[in-house]
């Protein structure tokens, strides 16, 4: 069993309220989460607006997969996402 941690750091310039982080966000949550590989949470930046943290944790049989799927759920989200992504760290288990 292959363990990868994904943290992305993401800024939100000139975003005014909770509401409107939730709506840039894009609903990570559901959009990942319903993957039985991925489990994912907004993990920092809670009380902040123009900042988000989100964590993925992922899990496969083989390493190959879990990291491309990291690949895929990173380049995703700078995609996806109404801001931009200024750090991503992974840690492999």
């Amino acid at each position: 069993m292959h363990i990868a941690i994904l943290t992305l750091h993401v800024s939100l310039p000139g975003c005014a309220s909770l509401k409107e982080k939730r709506q840039r966000m894009g609903g990570l949550h559901e959009r990942y989460g319903r993957n039985p590989a991925v489990a994912v949470c907004e993990s920092g930046e809670h009380d902040r607006l123009e900042a988000s943290e989100w964590t993925f944790v992922i899990v496969g049989n083989e390493r190959q997969k879990v990291e491309s799927l990291c690949s895929e759920v990173e380049d995703r989200v700078q995609r996806t996402v109404d801001g931009r992504v200024m750090d991503s760290t992974r840690e492999l288990l």
